[in-house]
């Protein structure tokens, strides 16, 4: 009897330390359960990651990719992952790819050694919303996932207010949750906790929602440095169209192998 081949290799990758493990899918499917999502991302017992996102193949895109929180639920997008994967699809197509998501597709551009991702139209949902555990009225947008911003100067409170917020019974969905604090015009720092995964070092998508936030309630600039507790995006809402632009580094760790 043929033995089952259950072995699979893996890029493991970050954005600024929110960190990925990446699987090839195109030539031979991989859709894992919670279970097995939750095993992979295990820190202590599994490769360890934030989310664990899986390539697809795509009729309308250069890839697809498909995102897997570290509790096994699936997310419909994370700019951090996005630049990681640009990065490995340049080296394959030789050109700044495009990405499909459950939430659209999303165009890239190579600037330097970053890439720079079009994160599409971001929708302000509330400008002020009541939440309970909230310090402040939230900001509440959408860049194909939620978002929940509250402009603060208590930071640290994050790791506690972050998971009631999350699962608020208003966000049928649950929610990003983001503290940001406003520095100057041109510059904001945020925390994030992210839906799924928990205290995480970054997120682009949230960085996006954080600097709109910013722009719209707190009088910054249509550009903005976002310096997160990984390292800093550089995020612009473009007038004509109203498209986010993200743009930071991104890094691959290591390669390997696991077995299921």
């Amino acid at each position: 009897m043929r033995k089952t081949v259950t072995a699979r290799n893996f890029y493991k990758m970050h954005g600024l330390g929110n960190d990925f493990v990446v699987i090839d899918g195109r030539k031979r499917a991989f859709i894992p359960n919670p279970d097995q999502t939750k095993s992979i991302s295990d820190r202590r017992q599994g490769i360890g990651c934030d989310q664990v996102i899986v390539l697809e193949n795509s009729d309308h895109a250069s890839v697809f990719m498909r995102i897997y929180n570290a509790d096994g639920s699936e997310a419909e997008a994370c700019g951090n992952a996005t630049r990681c994967v640009a990065s490995l699809m340049h080296k394959e197509v030789g050109v700044a790819p495009t990405i499909e998501t459950i939430a659209g597709i999303l165009k890239t551009k190579r600037v330097n050694s970053q890439f720079q991702v079009d994160m599409g139209p971001i929708t302000i949902i509330d400008p002020c919303r009541a939440v309970e555990e909230g310090p402040s009225p939230a900001v509440v947008l959408s860049i194909g996932n939620p978002h929940c911003v509250f402009l603060t100067e208590k930071l640290d409170l994050i790791s506690t207010v972050g998971p009631k917020v999350e699962k608020d019974a208003q966000f049928v969905d649950r929610t990003n949750v983001h503290f940001v604090e406003i520095l100057d015009k041109s510059n904001i720092r945020q925390r994030v906790w992210e839906r799924g995964s928990g205290l995480t070092s970054a997120s682009g998508s949230g960085a996006c929602a954080g600097a709109v936030a910013a722009m719209v309630v707190g009088g910054c600039d249509r550009s903005v440095t976002v310096r997160m507790d990984g390292g800093k995006l550089e995020i612009t809402w473009r007038e004509k169209d109203g498209h986010v632009l993200m743009q930071g580094p991104h890094t691959l760790s290591f390669e390997g192998r696991f077995d299921l």
